[in-house]
């Protein structure tokens, strides 16, 4: 079964999605999903990405299934290393991924963040936010939306190419196989051509250095993305020989 493996329902800050909104879509397509609902204790407002764990579990426990699972999506911070650890191993989690959202205390979509820098000095500091909190987050099972900094900077050309940050990028890939730790393919862009073709080069350079395993989600926070540029994703995954995985348990599991 196809799973959609980043899904934010009202638990997140940014969504007002049902739980049931998302049964019956992804009834509709025949999937499985994985909700994975935002913590960010780095973000600059502490109350807003501050996710209820028990609560969480308490609501969703009800709708749990093997087709509905129960994951998080980690804002990673340096500063956060051991209490997101500690929340990781002291709760049920189906599947761990861990996101780049804040950038030296802001958030990459402020309008402020993303105007004060050239687009190589921003993509820069947020490949090195990237790759120090890689170094510390061995505990994430996969690395969420490698290009979320596309989708909210403001330059003319915001795709990310891979000779102009191949150093670190190629880092980032290397830090991920070394921690076994899967990387998505993030579909919220891959409606446009032109960032598909561009993020083929950078998921078949993942390969090239060994990299083998990815997870497929769309970000949802609406029914109407779920399972969203699915095809996109799987083009990707194909024409870069990498495997889509999913995760119960904590445990891999191969898309069929």
């Amino acid at each position: 079964m196809i799973y959609d493996t980043h899904i934010h329902t009202s638990f997140s800050h940014d969504s007002q999605m049902d739980i049931e909104a998302v049964i019956t879509k992804m009834d509709q397509l025949g999937m499985g999903v994985i909700l994975t609902e935002h913590i960010d204790l780095n973000y600059p407002d502490p109350l807003s990405f501050n996710l209820d764990v028990a609560a969480y579990f308490k609501r969703y426990r009800q709708f749990r299934s093997a087709r509905l699972l129960l994951g998080v999506e980690v804002g990673m911070g340096v500063e956060d290393v051991s209490v997101n650890r500690r929340l990781t191993e002291n709760h049920p989690f189906d599947f761990v991924l861990g996101s780049i959202h804040v950038v030296d205390n802001a958030d990459i979509y402020d309008e402020g963040a993303n105007t004060i820098k050239t687009k190589k000095q921003l993509y820069d500091r947020y490949f090195d936010a990237m790759i120090e909190c890689l170094k510390v987050y061995d505990f994430i099972d996969s690395l969420g939306h490698i290009d979320y900094i596309s989708r909210y900077a403001r330059y003319a050309d915001r795709e990310i190419y891979h000779e102009e940050f191949a150093d670190r990028i190629d880092q980032i890939f290397r830090l991920l196989i070394e921690n076994q730790i899967c990387l998505e393919i993030n579909t919220r862009r891959l409606g446009d051509r032109g960032a598909v073709e561009s993020l083929k080069l950078i998921y078949k350079r993942y390969r090239d250095l060994g990299g083998q395993y990815v997870t497929i989600g769309s970000d949802a926070h609406i029914p109407g993305d779920i399972g969203k540029n699915f095809a996109a994703a799987f083009e990707i995954a194909e024409q870069c020989n990498l495997k889509p995985v999913w995760f119960k348990e904590r445990r891999m599991e191969y898309a069929l």
